[in-house]
């Protein structure tokens, strides 16, 4: 399958070019089993002018740097934050920034036996070859020890406490016992290069509490929404044409239309308008940054098929009505209440024709 045939490349495939150019002038030091050195991979997320290196993530160098470094170490690195702070999005720049890959990826909410994790075996082979090397169906966290490379786990606090206890026995002794196999191939030692970086929602923390043991073997980070709202504004445009394009589209995201988008996402999910006035939350959605993208991508196609092409601000709240108004009467109250309050009082054209949109509330 081609690149271009693939629906949602990884950020490897994505940034080859970057991280290519990155290499060849990474002036070192590189940690034991990186690509790169923790400075060009602060530069790879972060972005770089003079480098022509993409700004990919909007957080504070303090932060970047600090996982960066907690990923050099023998502890693992725990990103937390609220829904669509882009945590998972950092995790993927990170392992293919540093491992040159991101795919070996674990998802919590989906794992309920240690095998999927570490191993488990062919049957076929092991009925007429017994235990063997070749029988063996690496998992995760093994491929990662064995080839040194980090491994992300996704809602970690999602998993079961004999999941989470399977982790913990990892991140201190750094092997997999393989009793089935014998002699040389009994004991699988992580390669340098190995490590987790895993994510967990602030909000919704699932069913099981995450081991105290396992918190303490990891470096918690807490990733939070983006405050300035012209650094929104510009992840928003840029991301959402980034999805515009992959769905084989030709729509430019319209930015009266984008500026309002997230105008509307930033004062709902802050309680506080952008001159500090005061305004309801919503309760049952959180208006993340993510979502205004997903809102931005679902116009853009709109636009394709049914606009000639032109992303149309009258649009905007048939959109945004499927993103922020979910199964909550109360919400519904609370938007049109923040149209009747907020929105009328907004300067400009653009924020006329919206206004005029609260009928669809």
């Amino acid at each position: 399958m081609s690149k271009s045939q693939i629906q949602r490349p990884p950020a490897e495939h994505v940034y080859e070019d970057e991280l290519e150019k990155l290499v060849r002038k990474d002036p070192g030091p590189i940690p034991p089993g990186w690509k790169l050195s923790p400075l060009m991979v602060e530069k790879f997320i972060l972005g770089d002018k003079p480098l022509g290196i993409e700004k990919k993530f909007v957080a504070a160098q303090e932060l970047v740097s600090r996982i960066i470094i907690s990923i050099a170490t023998n502890r693992g690195a725990m990103l937390i934050g609220q829904p669509g702070t882009a945590k998972s999005w950092l995790s993927e720049l990170l392992a293919c920034a540093i491992s040159g890959q991101s795919t070996l990826t674990i998802q919590g909410g989906a794992i309920t036996d240690t095998r999927q994790l570490l191993y488990s075996w062919n049957e076929a082979l092991l009925k007429t070859t017994g235990p063997s090397i070749e029988a063996l169906i690496p998992g995760p966290i093994y491929r990662g020890m064995e080839n040194g490379q980090l491994v992300r786990f996704e809602e970690i606090a999602r998993c079961p406490p004999f999941i989470q206890d399977a982790i913990l026995s990892i991140m201190s002794e750094r092997q997999i016992q393989v009793p089935e196999l014998g002699n040389d191939h009994s004991v699988l030692f992580a390669r340098e290069g190995f490590n987790i970086i895993a994510t967990s929602n602030s909000l919704d923390k699932g069913v099981h509490e995450m081991s105290a043991a396992l918190k303490r073997r990891m470096n918690f980070e807490t990733v939070y929404p983006i405050l300035d709202i012209n650094d929104e504004i510009d992840v928003v445009a840029r991301e959402a044409e980034k999805l515009i394009r992959q769905s084989g589209v030709d729509v430019t995201p319209d930015p009266q239309t984008i500026e309002a988008l997230v105008t509307i996402f930033h004062e709902l999910r802050n309680g506080q308008t952008l001159d500090g006035r005061s305004t309801d939350r919503l309760a049952a959605t959180v208006m993340s940054t993510a979502e205004a993208v997903s809102v931005a991508h679902a116009m853009g196609v709109h636009a394709y098929y049914y606009r000639n092409g032109a992303m149309q601000l009258d649009d905007l709240v048939h959109f945004l009505i499927g993103a922020a108004l979910k199964d909550n009467k109360d919400d519904q109250r609370r938007m049109k209440h923040y149209f009747e309050t907020e929105v009328v009082n907004k300067k400009g054209a653009h924020w006329k024709k919206v206004y005029e949109q609260r009928r669809q509330l």
